[in-house]
């Protein structure tokens, strides 16, 4: 009988079930700017100081320039229609009348004024205390005929979920010669430059994302994988700098 009773203490122990640790916090900041508004600059460098303070990847962020402030005089070089038509989508999540800029969007769920420190700061600890339900991984990443090939892995669930990968230029500075900002010099970081969506139908598997031809050699570049619900919530990500 204590043979019988120590074989099951020992069986149990043996086959406890693996703990897994949860996934570390991860805080997603787009900020929809551009070169041609004259309240933009503040957000530009307050999402410049985020990044400098936050290198150890718990928060993303990413900087999309729209293209509705060209028509002020200066056409910003990073702007992009699908941009713009991006925060339009955000704006009919949040029943908003109208867009503006700088707004920033935090993991996709609420926004506000991208200048705005206070705010920021109170967001950022917010989020900072919640786990993700996703983690990404990227691999084997290789460059060639204007494209950047990967593996990805997706850990948690990914049902009705897609994969956002997002092409990032580290940081950029440009002269402005006209429109509302003009005879400044701004510093602009972690522009996005491309992005690509791919329904998970899969928690593996390989993709590819264009080199636009605005990319250098001397660019420092990262790719970064979301996320995202169908309702635009970010539920995880990661980043991985070339």
């Amino acid at each position: 009988m204590q043979k019988l009773l120590l074989t099951i203490i020992i069986s149990s122990f043996l086959f406890q079930p693996e703990k897994t640790e949860p996934f570390k916090p991860l805080v997603v900041l787009e900020l929809f700017t551009s070169q041609g508004c004259s309240s933009c600059p503040p957000a530009d460098d307050l999402l410049d100081e985020i990044k400098t303070k936050y290198a150890d990847n718990e928060v993303i962020a990413l900087s999309y320039h729209v293209d509705y402030w060209n028509y002020i005089g200066w056409k910003d070089p990073f702007s992009k229609k699908a941009f713009s038509n991006k925060q339009r989508a955000y704006g009919r999540k949040f029943n908003s009348g109208s867009i503006y800029t700088p707004q920033i969007i935090v993991n996709g769920k609420e926004h506000f004024v991208g200048s705005s420190r206070n705010i920021m700061t109170v967001k950022l600890n917010s989020y900072l205390d919640k786990t993700p339900i996703n983690v990404v991984a990227l691999s084997n990443i290789k460059r060639d005929s204007g494209i950047f090939s990967f593996d990805y892995k997706v850990e948690g669930a990914i049902d009705k979920k897609t994969l956002r990968v997002v092409l990032v230029i580290n940081e950029r500075t440009t002269s402005i010669k006209r429109g509302e900002n003009r005879n400044r010099t701004l510093k602009n970081t972690n522009i996005v430059v491309e992005e690509m969506y791919l329904n998970l139908d899969s928690a593996s598997g390989k993709a590819s994302i264009v080199i636009p031809d605005m990319v250098t050699q001397s660019d420092d570049l990262s790719i970064v994988a979301l996320i995202q619900t169908e309702n635009l919530d970010i539920t995880g990500g990661g980043q991985i700098k070339l």
